[in-house]
């Protein structure tokens, strides 16, 4: 939908064309807010029709003037270009809106990142590891959470082997190179094992994905190991009950959905401790949460979860459980728009 609202209290931004874990995080969390708050998104892109959103004219005029109570709205920025956007309607412009900025970087902003975000009315956090990199500590740390009800373990696949599957961009900040490095001998020991590589790669790295082929060929193991390529939004949950571990080995991540994911559809996980995973995963509970970068660590959790069918069961059940009672996205909405509602009221 394309109408603009006067009571629209919430303005979500949507610059990036190209889908991302940004986006995926916006679209799971965007139902619950719809709910709670009179919402709209800035940019079309990834929106189901039963979406109101805004071209940036719209957005300008409509943010001109205040709620009919006289409040501010809210402008959710995740990206830089968003929290431009919004201070070009804000000062040039005079919009009437206070603008929240998400930082899930665990790495130190660049100087004009910090200086963007020093214009914002507050900043929420994403974990403890991401808040430690800020300047001024978050105003509120929310952790993210995925949708239960797609993600579910309702229709499990059992394979008479095991499935190993990795979920996200191939590039080397996703780690594939150190899962390939510690899955060699591993798949080796167990011809019954398939590493599964569900991905996009852009041609900035297919010489990077070209180097992991070739290692693969070397081992020759390229009968145990599958790159599926890009995969559609839609299809992500059958391809997670269709794992018996999902593996995210990131040397660096935002904070990284994809180990919820698996959880709530009943898959047990093994990931560094890039994102917010460290926070997130019980060692021996859900899964395992190695050092980031450790190919031996990656190795040897591999090897024990593959010999311990039994205890992936449990791992992925635990896992499920988990995720209902601290890692929603229903709850992470409740808890984002009650901090909306707080500053919209705030001096």
């Amino acid at each position: 939908m394309n109408s603009p609202d006067l009571a629209t209290q919430l303005i979500l931004g949507n610059s990036n064309k190209r889908f991302s874990g940004v986006t995926s995080t916006m679209l799971q969390v965007l139902p619950h807010q719809k709910r709670l708050m009179e919402t709209a998104v800035l940019g079309k892109h990834h929106l189901t029709d039963d979406t109101n959103w805004l071209s940036y004219r719209q957005f300008i005029k409509l943010c001109k003037k205040p709620l009919p109570d006289g409040s501010p709205r809210i402008f959710h920025a995740r990206r830089n270009d968003e929290m431009i956007q919004a201070l070009i309607a804000k000062k040039l412009f005079g919009a009437k809106m206070k603008i929240v900025f998400t930082s899930t970087a665990q790495r130190h902003h660049s100087r004009f990142t910090r200086w963007l975000m020093s214009k914002m009315d507050a900043i929420i956090s994403t974990c403890n590891a991401a808040n430690s990199y800020l300047k001024k500590p978050a105003d509120i740390i929310i952790p993210h959470g995925v949708d239960i009800e797609t993600y579910t373990p309702a229709n499990r696949i059992k394979s008479a082997g095991i499935n190993i599957g990795v979920f996200g961009r191939i590039r080397p900040s996703k780690g594939i190179d150190l899962l390939i490095d510690a899955a060699i001998p591993v798949l080796k020991n167990h011809p019954q094992a398939t590493l599964n590589i569900c991905g996009e790669t852009t041609p900035k790295f297919q010489s990077y994905l070209d180097e992991q082929k070739v290692k693969i060929s070397a081992a020759n193991l390229t009968n145990q190991v599958k790159f599926l390529g890009k995969v559609e939004f839609n299809t992500l949950p059958d391809l997670y009950r269709s794992m018996d571990i999902v593996c995210a080995v990131s040397r660096n991540e935002g904070y990284g959905l994809t180990p919820l994911e698996a959880m709530a559809t009943g898959v047990a996980v093994l990931t560094s401790e890039a994102g917010a995973w460290k926070d997130i995963i019980e060692n021996g509970i859900q899964g395992y949460c190695v050092p980031t970068g450790n190919v031996n660590a990656i190795q040897e959790k591999l090897e024990l979860m593959i010999n311990d069918p039994e205890k992936l069961t449990e791992m992925g059940i635990a896992g499920r459980k988990h995720v209902e009672m601290h890692y929603t996205n229903k709850r992470e909405a409740e808890r984002i728009c009650a901090f909306f509602k707080e500053l919209m009221l705030s001096d």
